[in-house]
């Protein structure tokens, strides 16, 4: 690790509110304490929230490395332990988060071959575009909250996906120009209620057959966390390993090497279609694994675990 390598978080003490910190090694600092010792000092004071951090990110990253390297320097570690205080979504709410649908070439074969169908054509050989949804931004639990799972679904499903955090305003991008406008990544779950995606008694044929926000976006359907690792503080975003575990047992274990549109396609595709900004998300799809596959659900009591390498781990536990 880089020796002014740091994590940015959404961070409580017990008895306060979130505010912006920065994780190094194994201890949280608030981010406007810390830039108050960098050339960002005059206005460390503006700095409460991580979408304050990303809304200035060209001024407030640089300037968070060289802290995190003080703090390292520094005899007398300043901040709390990480077992001394709460972590929230690292954003906790949004301006919007897209989320990509049928990504990983694993997971388009598993589905293929769950539904009984033949295999899925290339979309690339079809010249397609990246397919996105979205969902609310009520949606987002940070790691290690207890999430209760929707009383009209008997089917929740997990996946196991690596989230963009837009740090520059971006329209029009081209692809290999995408990943500079990308603050960094962190951990989600795009939860699924996989019984409620279609309508019943409505025409398979019907464009009004689909209920993409029963399906998608009941609270606390999209865990994210547990903080937001810096884009240049990862080797290689098209090689990350990705798994999921569901109390102990691994369910998913892939790698983003299987993705059919890549993190920078993804975010150029979207790019000609609306204006990112700071601090909104771009979920980039799952791989093989999910549950419906086995036809096994989400039930209370499970405990679910997120792994992204380089990243750190999402866990979440799941009540009535």
């Amino acid at each position: 690790m880089r020796a002014d390598a740091y994590r940015l978080a959404s961070f409580a003490h017990l008895d306060g509110g979130p505010r912006a910190g920065i994780v190094v090694d194994d201890r949280v600092l608030d981010a406007g304490e810390a830039l108050g010792d960098t050339a960002f000092a005059a206005r460390a004071g503006e700095i409460r929230s991580v979408l304050d951090v990303l809304h200035r990110w060209d001024e407030t990253h640089p300037a968070l490395r060289q802290a995190a390297q003080h703090e390292r320097a520094r005899s007398v570690r300043r901040g709390c332990p990480l077992s001394e205080v709460r972590l929230e979504a690292p954003v906790p709410l949004p301006g919007a988060i897209f989320c990509a649908g049928a990504n990983y070439r694993d997971h388009v074969a598993e589905m293929s071959k769950t539904l009984d169908l033949p295999p899925e054509p290339d979309p690339r050989e079809r010249g397609l575009k990246p397919w996105h949804f979205i969902k609310a931004s009520t949606c987002v639990r940070g790691s290690g909250a207890s999430i209760s799972l929707p009383s009209y679904s008997k089917k929740v499903d997990w996946e196991a996906e690596v989230a963009l955090v837009i740090g520059r305003e971006c329209r029009n991008v081209a692809v290999d120009a995408a990943l500079e406008y990308v603050a960094g990544i962190a951990i989600a779950n795009d939860l699924s209620a996989r019984d409620h995606l279609r309508r019943e008694g409505i025409a398979p044929e019907s464009p009004f057959r689909y209920d993409w926000v029963s399906q998608k976006c009941f609270d606390g359907a999209l865990p994210l966390g547990p903080w937001i690792t810096p884009l240049d503080d990862i080797e290689d975003v098209g090689r990350l390993g990705i798994k999921l575990w569901v109390n102990d047992e691994l369910m998913q274990d892939s790698s983003t090497s299987n993705m059919i549109f890549s993190m920078a396609e993804q975010v150029a595709h979207l790019s000609t279609r609306l204006t990112l900004r700071p601090g909104d998300i771009v979920v980039t799809g799952t791989p093989a694994g999910v549950g419906s596959a086995r036809g096994r659900f989400l039930q209370p009591g499970d405990r679910v675990r997120v792994w992204v390498e380089g990243v750190g781990e999402l866990s979440n536990t799941f009540t009535e």
